[in-house]
C-alpha cells in the first residue's frame, strides 16, 4: 500500500497505529478484542464484499451496527473501500434509522448480527440496497482517498424532528486529530474509553485518539457504571472521554469517592453544559487526571474549544455553576452575534468558521437559517448563546431556543436550573418550557415542592418559578448518555394534561 494515497485522512490516521503497533490490540470489546494487524485485515475483507456489491462505486456506506467488533471492522472497511461511512444503530427507533438511511441515499449497506435482525422494519427504506453481512474477497490494500472526500455522514436531530444529514470532509477530521494529537501527547501506552455510540460524532474522537498513536480503545458497557473505578483499573484506561451526565450517574452509583479512579490521566467532557460540581467531584476521584471541558457541533467537527479545568481558578469562570467552553482551537475563529444578527463583542449567539467547519446539510433546505455571512465569511451558527469572559475565554449561557417567554417575559431556562441546583439536597435540575409554563424535573434529596418552591422564591420573582417540580431517581438517557430533554419535555406535558409524568 501506498501511503501517501491516504493522507489526511481517517484510514491513513488508522495506518500511524497499523504501522507503529501492529500486534498491539486496537479494540477491546467485552472478552474480545483484534489487533491492528486483524482489524486491517478484516476490514480489506469487507471492503472487497463492498466494491463488489456496488460494482466498485461505494460511494455512502451504511454501517447498521452497536458498537460490536464487527461495527469497528465496517466502518474502517467503508473507508478503505473508497466510500463514505454512514453510521447507524439498529436499536434506534426504526422510524428514525428509516429517515436516515433515506435521507442518505445509501449505495450499500453492512450490518452485524443485531443489525440483520432490524432489517424487517426496514425493509422499505432499505429497498434494492446490497446488504453486506460478511467479508469477500480482501481488497490488497485500501482504495485512495484525499483530504477532500467526505468522510462520514452523522445525523442531528432537527427541529421539525426529522434528521438532518451532517457530512463531515476527511481534512475537517484530520485538522481536528493534529489539535488534539498534539495538545495531549497521546502513545501507544494510552488506554481510551470508549463510551459513545457509534451514530455520535465524539465516538470518533475515541477511535482516532486511539488509532492514530496505535493505543487501545475499550468499549465501556453500560454495567461497567457499578464499580467504574476498578472497570478502568483492570483495564488500565488512561483517557476517560463521556458526556457530563456520566458524572451524575457515577455519583448516584457511589463511584466517586477520591482516588478512586488512580489510572486516568485525562478526564475529557463534551455534549453537554459541565457543571462545576461534577468537575470538582470526577476530579477528586481521578486525582492523577486532567479534567477538560470541551465545546463543539457536529457541524465544527467533534469540539472546537476547550477549557482545562483548575479547582483554584475555574469557579470564578463559572456561569450559573456551568465550567467555561475555554477558548477556540488553533484555525478556528468565532464572532458572537445580538438577536438582530448584528457583532456584539461581548455576549450573544456564538457563530464559528475554520478548518473544522463542515461544507453544509446533506439536504441544502437544512442550511437556511444556519449560516451567517460576515466580513467576507461564512460563519456556522450554533444557535449557543455565550458570553466573552475577562481574559478571552467564553461563557455558555445555554441554546438560543432555551431563551424562552413565559408570560411576557423573557427567561433563560439554564438561569431556572442554577436556583434550583442551590436549594438544599438538588443536584441537579432540568427545566422544560412546555405550553406556556415551566416544569422543573431534578435529582437528590426529594423534597416537598412547597419547601423548593419558598426556597426559589428568595432567588426569583414569581413569574419566574415553575409550575410543577418533580423529582426523579434518574434522569432518562439516550444512546449517547446524555440527558434525553425531548423525554422530559413529553412527561410534562402529560402532567400539565393532568397525568403524573
Amino acid at each position: 500500500m501506498t501511503t501517501a494515497t491516504l493522507t489526511r485522512t481517517l484510514p491513513g490516521w488508522f495506518q500511524r497505529g497499523l504501522t507503529g503497533n501492529p500486534t498491539g490490540t486496537a479494540v477491546c470489546v467485552g472478552a474480545n478484542s483484534l489487533t491492528y494487524t486483524e482489524l486491517h485485515e478484516r476490514a480489506l475483507g469487507v471492503a472487497g464484499a463492498i466494491r463488489a456489491a456496488t460494482g466498485g462505486e461505494p460511494g455512502r456506506v451504511g454501517v447498521l451496527a452497536h458498537r460490536t467488533l464487527d461495527a469497528y471492522v465496517a466502518i474502517l472497511a467503508a473507508w478503505y473501500a473508497g466510500g463514505t461511512a454512514v453510521p447507524l444503530n439498529p436499536e434506534y427507533p426504526a422510524e428514525r434509522t428509516h429517515n436516515m438511511i433515506t435521507g442518505a441515499g445509501l449505495s450499500a449497506l453492512v450490518a452485524d448480527e443485531g443489525g440483520v435482525a432490524a432489517l424487517p422494519e426496514l425493509a422499505d427504506a432499505v429497498g434494492d440496497t446490497p446488504v453486506v453481512t460478511g467479508p469477500g474477497i480482501p481488497l490488497t490494500e485500501p482504495v485512495a482517498a484525499s483530504g477532500d472526500d467526505i468522510a462520514y455522514v452523522l445525523f442531528t436531530s432537527g427541529s421539525t424532528g426529522r434528521p438532518k444529514g451532517v457530512p463531515v470532509r476527511h481534512r475537517n477530521v484530520d485538522h481536528y486529530l493534529r489539535f488534539v494529537h498534539d495538545r495531549y501527547g497521546f502513545t501507544r501506552d494510552d488506554v481510551f474509553s470508549q463510551t459513545f455510540d457509534l451514530t455520535f460524532d465524539l465516538a470518533m474522537f475515541d477511535m482516532f485518539t486511539a488509532w492514530g498513536c496505535g493505543g487501545r480503545l475499550v468499549c465501556v458497557p453500560p454495567t461497567a457504571f457499578l464499580s467504574i473505578g476498578e472497570f478502568l483499573s483492570r483495564h488500565g484506561i488512561t483517557v476517560w472521554f463521556s458526556s457530563p451526565s456520566v458524572v451524575s450517574l457515577v455519583r448516584r452509583l457511589r463511584g466517586l469517592a477520591p482516588g478512586s479512579m488512580p489510572s486516568l490521566r485525562l478526564s475529557l467532557f463534551c455534549g453537554e453544559p459541565l457543571l462545576r460540581h461534577d468537575a470538582e467531584g470526577w476530579g477528586e476521584a481521578a486525582d492523577n487526571s486532567t479534567v477538560e471541558n470541551l465545546y463543539g457541533p457536529t457541524e465544527l467537527t467533534i469540539s472546537c474549544s476547550v477549557h482545562r479545568f483548575d479547582p483554584e481558578t475555574s469557579p470564578a469562570l463559572c456561569v450559573n455553576d456551568i465550567v467555561s467552553i475555554g477558548t477556540m482551537h488553533g484555525g478556528m475563529e468565532y464572532v458572537l452575534i445580538d438577536g438582530d444578527g448584528r457583532p456584539d463583542p461581548e455576549a450573544g449567539e456564538l457563530c464559528v468558521r475554520g478548518a473544522q467547519m463542515f461544507p453544509g446539510y446533506l439536504d441544502p433546505s437544512d442550511d437556511e437559517g444556519r449560516f451567517l455571512d460576515h466580513d467576507g465569511h461564512r460563519w456556522y451558527r450554533t444557535g449557543d448563546l455565550v458570553r466573552r469572559l475577562p481574559g478571552g475565554e467564553l461563557a455558555y449561557l445555554g441554546r438560543r431556543d432555551s431563551q424562552v417567554k413565559i408570560r411576557g417575559v423573557r427567561i433563560e431556562l439554564s438561569e431556572i436550573d442554577w436556583g434550583m441546583r442551590r436549594c438544599e439536597g438538588v443536584q441537579d435540575s432540568v427545566t422544560v418550557a412546555v405550553d406556556g409554563e415551566l416544569v422543573s424535573f431534578y435529582v437528590g434529596t426529594e423534597r416537598s415542592t412547597s419547601d423548593l418552591v419558598t426556597e426559589l422564591g428568595t432567588m426569583f420573582p414569581r413569574n419566574m418559578l415553575p409550575r410543577y417540580i418533580r423529582h426523579l431517581r434518574e434522569y432518562p438517557l439516550n444512546a449517547n448518555r446524555k440527558i434525553d430533554r425531548p423525554a422530559l419535555a413529553a412527561s410534562a406535558r402529560r402532567l400539565l394534561g393532568g397525568d403524573r409524568p
